[in-house]
């Protein structure tokens, strides 16, 4: 009995020593070193990002047209998520001279595509709410739009422009947005 009462004395004070030390390294143990970021966490280095050449729309410098601009999109996986990062660099604040026909503060609240061309694109209310008005500046926002997905996405064939998430009758008063619309290089003067 007392041989047992040793062995137990023993596995008695090991337990309590590993306990301890668990206690103790554990936490240091169980922490994941840093890896290598840049510096921002969650950040990728703008070199490490894939991008795509893409054709964006901006206003031209007549005013009353649009001219298509090469550009670097951050490449989307699949249709869905290129047609995603198409709208969200068109709608970026454009580098100078270029001139957005797109209401500053717009966003893209989400993008839909369908198995028949159709592509919905819901934007933030900044779009209505910030827009100048006008025929002209009206048609110029959404065939921005709409020509910047069609010309680089191939399965895209028409645009409809959603306002939070709602169909929307018009911008402004000027143009019919209740059904999708097809491009319309009408309003695209060639550079």
């Amino acid at each position: 009995m007392k041989r047992y009462f040793s062995l137990y004395a023993v596995l008695g004070v090991a337990l309590g020593l590993g306990l301890l030390a668990l206690i103790v390294l554990g936490p240091r143990l169980l922490r994941t070193p840093p890896a290598a970021t840049p510096e921002a966490p969650g950040a990728v280095a703008a070199a490490d990002v894939r991008k795509i050449r893409a054709r964006l729309f901006y206003v031209s410098d007549d005013g009353v047209t649009l001219t298509g601009v090469e550009q670097e999109v951050v490449y989307g996986e699949g249709a869905a998520e290129q047609a995603k990062r198409l709208v969200e660099a068109q709608l970026a604040a454009p580098a100078p001279p270029l001139v957005s026909a797109v209401p500053q503060g717009t966003t893209l609240r989400a993008i839909f595509l369908t198995n028949t061309g159709d592509a919905y694109v819901d934007v933030s209310s900044e779009l209505r709410a910030n827009h100048p008005g006008g025929t002209t500046n009206e048609i110029l926002t959404v065939y921005s739009l709409v020509n910047a997905l069609t010309a680089n996405l191939p399965s895209v064939t028409n645009v409809q422009i959603l306002i939070d998430g709602k169909e929307v009758d018009t911008l402004g008063g000027h143009l019919d947005l209740r059904r999708p619309l097809a491009q319309d290089t009408r309003w695209v003067t060639q550079p």
